[in-house]
């Protein structure tokens, strides 16, 4: 029951997407504006890094399943079904910018007007609620001249995918949601995840829209709770990665995104829940809790640069090391990573800045051009005065002392908890105490208990 569908653009969203639903049997074009990414992926070479993507881009070309071109009328006359996967950045206030999505929907909606038949259009892209039918469907109406409901049908379906991992929880969803204009329109979208195994939830618009920002609310909250509870722990000397896995071990919390640290970053998240808050603030309603969710997530960031400068005694004219600049492993992604935040911190303290990442490094000289970029993790510790872990690439789990040896004073504070305490004898984590923080820290014992 294969399906021709179409995607427009091609981030991480809409080429994991595009690629995907070719992997599962239907014939997909992509389609961008961006002629040079167009040409890379109709050679199989994939303009941002995802672990399987190549692999999978690969096999679906030469099936000749999955193609990508320029040409928005023709992605739209050669599908039954098109995807809107355009970016939704913020403007300044927190608020979302539409003006891609509404350029879509005009264009969508002129190419449209000559096509025959029925054609369901998808906003896949994450809108705050009331989006879809306030500022789609009447671009689609208003420039093909059709009726939605009678030509076309209107659906969002809002992703769930983590970076580094997309297309695997593409191929593996734990629920597909379908908001509907009409059944008609959710029947369609619907017979496109036949062989998926997942529960289907299907419901209105606005609801559907609602469930995406509803869900990263949460997972952004959890995050910021496990760092409250971590800037706690690390003035008791406790472990906040063993206090949470007591905490996730209940089954109404779970384990799932209670990793303190440095704090969350990426395309969603920060971006996400700064634009829940501003719809919030525009509906005249005060969302404190994300708010407090956002400033805690801020504030990690300077603790961490906080903590080293304590750890070194200033940092002016001191060489830091930072070890990861992607907003998670696995990516090459630094949009909102805390390296972003913490490397300027760094700056205005007057440190120099030496960096390394196995993806993500080409990304971030575009926002910090005038810091040293290495090609291994020995060589950026080399003679540095401190270190961060920023990023817990797999990679960093194989450090050890030999490789620190190379520094001028052994100071090294993670933001993400990776090393082997068994291969690096002293180092201490922003919300955990390492081994060189056990070794200082007494435990305080009320006479009154038993035991601590």
């Amino acid at each position: 029951m294969s399906m021709n569908i179409s995607i427009i653009g091609t981030g991480y969203v809409g080429l994991c997407t595009g690629v995907g639903f070719a992997k599962m049997g239907n014939n997909v074009i992509c389609m961008d504006v961006d002629e040079k990414k167009i040409k890379q992926i109709n050679k199989a070479e994939p303009p941002i890094y995802e672990k399987q993507l190549k692999k999978y881009l690969e096999n679906v070309t030469a099936k000749g399943v999955f193609r990508a071109t320029t040409d928005l009328t023709r992605a739209i006359t050669n599908s039954d079904l098109t995807m809107i996967c355009v970016g939704t950045p913020s403007n300044q206030d927190g608020s979302m910018d539409l003006r891609y999505i509404e350029q879509v929907s005009k264009d969508i909606g002129t190419a449209l007007k000559n096509k025959e038949g029925y054609h369901v259009i998808v906003v896949k892209s994450t809108v705050v609620p009331g989006t879809t039918e306030i500022n789609v469907i009447p671009h689609l109406e208003e420039k093909s001249g059709k009726g939605v409901g009678d030509d076309i049908g209107v659906c969002v379906n809002p992703e769930f995918l983590r970076e580094g991992n997309a297309l695997e929880d593409f191929l593996n969803p734990d629920r597909i949601v379908i908001g509907q204009y009409d059944k008609r329109s959710g029947d369609v979208l619907e017979k496109i995840y036949f062989n998926f195994n997942a529960p289907v939830l299907r419901t209105n618009l606005k609801t559907a829209e609602m469930i995406k920002y509803a869900a990263n609310a949460m997972l952004a909250t959890k995050i910021s709770l496990s760092n409250e509870i971590g800037n706690i722990c690390k003035r008791l000397g406790i472990d906040v990665y063993n206090v949470m896995k007591g905490v996730g071990m209940d089954s109404r919390i779970s384990p799932k995104f209670l990793r303190a640290g440095a704090g969350f970053g990426g395309s969603c998240f920060p971006k996400d829940i700064a634009a829940i808050v501003a719809k919030g603030k525009a509906l005249g309603y005060d969302t404190q809790i994300l708010n407090t969710v956002l400033n805690v997530n801020k504030k990690q960031r300077r603790i961490l640069v906080d903590m080293l400068e304590n750890r070194t005694d200033g940092l002016q004219n001191k060489k830091i090391a930072a070890l990861g600049l992607a907003f998670k492993p696995d990516s090459d992604d630094v949009r909102e990573a805390p390296a972003i935040d913490v490397i300027s911190m760094l700056k205005e303290r007057g440190a120099k800045v030496s960096a390394y990442d196995p993806q993500a490094m080409d990304n971030m000289r575009k926002m910090h051009g005038d810091i040293e970029y290495c090609s291994n993790s020995r060589e950026c510790l080399k003679d540095a005065d401190g270190c961060l872990i920023l990023t817990n690439w797999k990679e960093f789990k194989n450090l050890s002392d030999k490789d620190f040896d190379v520094m001028k004073n052994k100071v090294i504070i993670e933001g993400r908890k990776v090393l082997n305490p068994s291969s690096v004898k002293n180092f201490e984590g922003i919300c955990w105490p390492g081994r060189l923080a056990q070794s200082k820290t007494e435990y305080h014992k009320d006479p009154r208990r038993g035991v601590d």
